[in-house]
């Protein structure tokens, strides 16, 4: 699968470890930035992650700043895009099966590296459950075609 991943200054060093574990699972994934821990503003990296996501240019997205929801609010204002602030196995794994989530969010600060290895493998393996919630997730996408642009 093809992951965009992005963070701010504050998940600099994490996006590193999140590359290599989509790596170790055989996923390709593409480092959109910051290309240090300079200082940054988190939304110009979030839609950055969000439009290759809703272009298609890849499959999902994995963003991470220091709580997981400055991201999350940013990627969330991308027409198709349905991005989660995911904080232990339980959350990662209901965002894809019940809320077909393509762009993962994620705390540098509040997560230790083994619990975050975890969620990156079971958000990339699970599999969206369809039926009642693919029904949801239309009302959704209907919502978000009759607003203006």
């Amino acid at each position: 699968m093809r992951v965009a991943v992005g963070s701010d200054h504050r998940g600099f060093d994490l996006k590193s470890r999140i590359i290599d574990r989509l790596h170790s699972l055989g996923h390709e994934a593409t480092d959109l930035g910051p290309e240090t821990n300079t200082s940054v503003d988190y939304p110009d990296f979030a839609v950055q992650v969000a439009d290759a996501v809703a272009s298609k240019k890849v499959d999902r997205g994995v963003l991470i700043c220091g709580t997981g929801m400055g991201m999350c609010i940013a990627a969330n204002k991308i027409r198709g895009i349905r991005a989660t602030a995911c904080h232990d196995e339980v959350t990662a794994e209901m965002s894809r099966r019940h809320n077909d989530a393509n762009v993962l969010c994620l705390s540098a600060e509040l997560l230790g590296e083994q619990l975050v290895d975890r969620m990156i493998e079971i958000w990339m393996g699970t599999e969206f459950e369809g039926g009642r919630h693919a029904r949801r997730l239309e009302k959704i996408s209907s919502f978000e075609k009759n607003q203006p642009k």
